[in-house]
């Protein structure tokens, strides 16, 4: 485990941390238990995202709609989000290792009915499996790894989302592309790899001890902890920008791609989502070492750059474009997200660092979500780009009020 600098969290976080001899229950050290969670977080990142580049076939096989692939990742969001509000902190009081076990049962069981699905009710009823797991999941890992890593856990609180995106829609569009039967194809890599992680588990340390409070936590509620408000309000419009730029991409961006643009391909559509979120990883290792507040001004300065550029893109139907102005919207997300993760973290204690990334993340995915379910809905009444155009705009605007709102705070 790395050390960490003299303070009082640092104090807080080896005292609940179990010793040796108390709680590691099995006898690989906790940094095996820090590399096991990343992973499992990619992989249940790199599952969500695998749906999208085949979103195209499901159109083509199932005759559905922009309508009916928004009512599916809708379902996919309101799933998680009532993950997020009522197992979300769950961990803090059961165990890690539990809550990590159920979230990838959950994963396999959304993998096959995925492979299984023959209509859109069997689409839908599959996401919404995916979006417990997804809720059940990032929370209980996200905090193993801070559990286990206190030095460099928000650094890879701050990787995982977009490596596994990353991961997961690249992979998809290259089977989809080069290998027979895609849509079972996908689906059976991700429930083989699923697989091997429950197995790995077996053996895997409990990072935190049990308290009494579980069933209570259970109830449908938000929890910040009172001293980490102040700084997560200060920071909801930068993160709310940067989600739903995220939302527009895994949501409608392949759709674009083919019917506003032309082109036809899975794997350029693919490659689009992808190269959004590798920009986003690429951007947190860059700068892990730069401070919060120069983070959130260089993220909330590039983001509006980059998605006026992709939406010229979208505009003059150049892919190039489209792509360049991803690179440089992806450094934003990345910067934002990073640097918020950054300032938040560490305001938590130890039992309180699953409930806080419980409500970062309902947050998180609701600006992922609303702003990409109302353009869905809105593209029957004025069509697909006329509705990207004005989702760009309303992203280049919070992210714009946000910067300004830094750069007045500083002042």
């Amino acid at each position: 485990m790395q050390a960490c600098p003299v303070s009082p969290q640092c104090d807080a976080s080896a005292k609940t941390l179990p010793s040796k001899s108390q709680g590691w229950t099995r006898s690989l050290a906790p940094g095996a238990m820090t590399l096991f969670s990343f992973a499992g977080a990619m992989l249940i990142a790199a599952s969500s995202a695998a749906v999208t580049p085949l979103y195209r076939l499901y159109q083509e096989s199932m005759h559905l709609t922009p309508f009916w692939i928004t009512i599916v990742f809708a379902t996919y969001v309101a799933s998680l989000l009532a993950a997020l509000l009522t197992v979300g902190g769950l961990s803090d009081y059961v165990g890690r290792r539990p809550v990590i076990l159920a979230a990838l049962l959950l994963n396999a069981a959304a993998m096959i009915l995925f492979a299984e699905a023959r209509d859109v009710g069997q689409l839908i009823l599959a996401r919404a499996v995916q979006g417990l797991c997804v809720g059940v999941g990032t929370t209980a890992l996200g905090a193993a790894i801070l559990d286990t890593n206190r030095a460099r856990g928000p650094l890879l609180n701050s990787v995982t989302a977009f490596l596994g995106m990353t991961a997961g829609s690249l992979g998809a569009a290259a089977l989809i592309t080069f290998a027979p039967d895609p849509l079972h194809r996908v689906y059976d890599v991700l429930l083989g790899l699923t697989a091997l992680m429950i197995a790995l588990l077996w053996v895997m340390p409990e990072s935190t001890t049990r308290k009494a409070g579980a069933l209570a936590s259970l109830r449908p509620q938000v929890s910040v902890p009172t001293q980490s408000r102040s700084v997560l309000i200060r920071l909801t419009p930068a993160n709310v920008a940067a989600w739903a730029l995220g939302g527009l991409y895994l949501s409608l961006m392949p759709t674009v791609v083919a019917t506003a643009m032309g082109v036809h391909s899975p794997w350029v559509g693919g490659v689009v989502v992808s190269a959004l979120m590798l920009t986003a990883a690429v951007a947190v290792a860059r700068f892990r070492d730069w401070p919060a507040r120069r983070l959130i001004l260089t993220g909330t300065s590039t983001l509006p750059l980059g998605v006026a550029v992709s939406m010229f893109g979208i505009q003059q139907q150049q892919v190039a474009a489209l792509l360049a102005g991803t690179v440089i919207a992806g450094a934003g997300f990345g910067s934002t997200f990073s640097g918020t993760l950054r300032a938040l973290l560490p305001t938590a204690g130890p039992h309180q660092r699953a409930g806080l990334l419980s409500a970062f993340y309902l947050q998180s995915y609701l600006a992922f979500s609303l702003p990409a379910v109302a353009a869905g809905l809105s593209v029957p009444l004025i069509g697909l780009s006329t509705a990207a155009y004005i989702y760009g705009a309303v992203i280049i605007l919070l992210a714009v009020i946000s910067m300004m709102a830094s750069l007045w705070t500083d002042r």
